[in-house]
């Protein structure tokens, strides 16, 4: 497989796993709004995102502070 299939490849993976792990999860974030996560994007310009149930907006992965093991 030619290097940037592969690397696609790996990127999809990831966000997959990512999708996976996070829909569904209470979390609370750093700004202190709390809920389930209710959708993953992958963002181009500021990677992952989540929506949480009943907040409007999409937040960076990065600014979940908590999540439900």
């Amino acid at each position: 497989m030619p290097p940037v299939k592969l690397r696609a490849s790996r990127i999809l993976s990831e966000y997959g796993e990512a999708q996976s792990e996070l829909i569904g999860k209470a979390v609370v974030l750093t700004d202190g709004k709390a809920g389930t996560v209710e959708n993953v994007w992958l963002d181009e310009l500021h990677g992952l995102r989540i929506s949480i149930k009943g907040h409007d907006g999409r937040w960076p992965v990065s600014t979940i502070k908590f999540a439900e093991n």
